[in-house]
């Protein structure tokens, strides 16, 4: 089992920045591939980006060249940098890891779900 806690949540104005964090605490973020993932209010929840093993990235179509998901194996973190920030970027943002060898955005993939830190973002 493994543990994650996001943190860095909160609000921010449209076109601004904010940059989440995920800490693993029991296992080397080095065995997981590592994602990030958002439900907005009603909807469902949906793939954001995912930092990859092999050191390969994935961007969610409505935030590609805003965000970026920089990890630091050395530090077992993983982040999520939001750029020029739209009113709807605004819900949970949850992190996940998957152990598994695959690179799939489904979201029944992945293992392992932080609680989830709140962004809001305002117009």
């Amino acid at each position: 089992q493994e543990q994650l806690v996001e943190s860095g949540g909160g609000l921010v104005q449209a076109g601004g920045s904010l940059t989440l964090s995920c800490a693993a605490s029991e296992r080397p973020t080095s065995n997981y591939n590592m994602g990030w993932f958002r439900q907005a209010p009603g909807k469902e929840r949906e793939f954001v980006a995912a930092a990859w093993r092999s050191g390969l990235t994935s961007y969610g179509g409505s935030v590609k060249g805003r965000f970026t998901i920089p990890r630091d194996d050395a530090k077992n973190m993983v982040y999520l940098e939001i750029r020029r920030a739209k009113p709807e970027d605004t819900g949970v943002y949850y992190c996940a890891a998957d152990p598994n060898d695959g690179t799939s955005s489904r979201e029944g993939a992945w293992a392992y779900w932080g609680q989830g830190t709140q962004v809001t973002v305002s117009s």
